[in-house]
């Protein structure tokens, strides 16, 4: 007889991340920052090719205690991970059982549906109002025995959010045994006064916890690096379930650095504002449907006409060296989401989405 994983393991479908762009073409299909990272962070990690026959620090203390002074926060209540992806899938680890429910907002993000599957739970999505989470069908969904509540804000790939106010009534009307997870990758890049980013509710309300990226504003994505911050019983869980080396070396240095070198953080929300601006005003000029976003990429809606669909407009880019992401596996099929770059690629972008409307006319 084969061996047969666990049941339900082969119904799920692998992550998919945004396609790679062959040369002299421009990657702009995974939400990377323009400008690169940190030159600290990256001199950090170039000295610590240094140490490389070393084991690095299992509890990343040197890191935690650089999110903890920057974020003012406890760093014993900090645990870090290989990207935010490994965390929210240790949460899964260290909470679920077979036919637990997890819900999330209907467009959230496709981890979140993984980490259900991996642990044989069952999935709920809440429907959305305007391509925002909606609190009133998330409680719904919820009931009274979801296991797990996963809430985006701001949301991939939508780039939209909803309000501090919200999320607490979200908490609020929860049971308390139900772990809220708050994922906020893209909270370094939204200036909204009504926003936040869930950290005071961590403190403030039982079973929340706030998970955080250096992929997105730090541009540390191809390091894998990701932080959560709970209270102390779910923290404890967390560690319990990670592996023991689960953050590496050069990872922690440039962590580190990144999260001391504020002027690079600076750079990267000053590009961001300027060039999410131009691509609202430019291609809703032009006539596109753009979600309103407050990250690093805009949600672009195409017609479903032949000949001007977003799968059309996406052969018509990447023709041009412009790759961007389609989102058929998010159920958005007719929408394409597209990542601010530097200031050439935003241009090109523009010129030939106006192009491409021009010969579907």
């Amino acid at each position: 007889m084969s061996l047969q994983p666990r049941p339900g393991l082969l119904d799920i479908t692998p992550y998919k991340p945004g396609a790679s762009a062959p040369d002299g073409a421009v990657k702009l299909s995974s939400n990377e920052n323009a400008l690169g990272c940190s030159p600290k962070a990256a001199e950090a990690y170039r000295m610590a090719t240094q140490s490389l026959h070393l084991y690095p620090d299992g509890g990343a203390t040197k890191l935690r205690e650089a999110i903890a002074e920057a974020e003012g926060l406890d760093a014993a209540r900090i645990v870090c991970g290989a990207g935010s992806d490994e965390l929210l899938q240790l949460i899964g680890r260290g909470y679920l059982n077979p036919g637990n429910k997890v819900v999330q907002n209907e467009y959230g993000f496709l981890v979140y549906s993984l980490v259900a599957k991996q642990c044989g739970a069952e999935l709920v999505s809440a429907k959305e109002n305007a391509y925002r989470a909606d609190v009133d069908t998330l409680l719904e969904a919820a009931g009274e025995d979801a296991k797990i509540v996963f809430l985006a804000n701001p949301n991939n790939p939508t780039g939209t959010y909803i309000p501090e106010s919200e999320v607490r009534r979200l908490r609020e009307g929860l049971p308390e045994d139900t772990l809220l997870v708050l994922d906020s990758a893209y909270t370094e890049f939204v200036d909204a006064s009504d926003y936040a980013s869930g950290m005071a509710m961590v403190d403030e309300y039982a079973n929340t916890v706030v998970t955080r990226t250096f992929s997105k504003i730090h541009g540390l994505a191809g390091i894998r690096l990701g932080w959560m911050y709970g209270p102390s019983e779910i923290v404890d869980v967390i560690h319990r379930v990670r592996g023991p080396f689960n953050v590496n070396l050069p990872a922690i240095e440039a962590g580190t650095a990144a999260m001391g070198d504020r002027e690079f953080l600076k750079l990267s929300k000053t590009h961001n504002d300027e060039w999410l601006a131009y691509f609202h005003q430019q291609l809703g000029g032009l006539g596109y449907d753009v979600t309103p976003s407050v990250c690093n990429f805009v949600l672009v809606h195409f017609s479903d006409t032949p000949g001007q669909t977003a799968q059309d407009a996406e052969r018509f880019l990447a023709e041009r060296g412009l790759v961007v992401r389609g989102l058929a596996p998010y159920k958005l099929a007719n929408a394409l989401r597209i990542s601010i770059g530097e200031a050439d690629a935003n241009r090109r972008v523009v010129e030939a989405l106006e192009a491409f409307k021009a010969q579907a006319a």
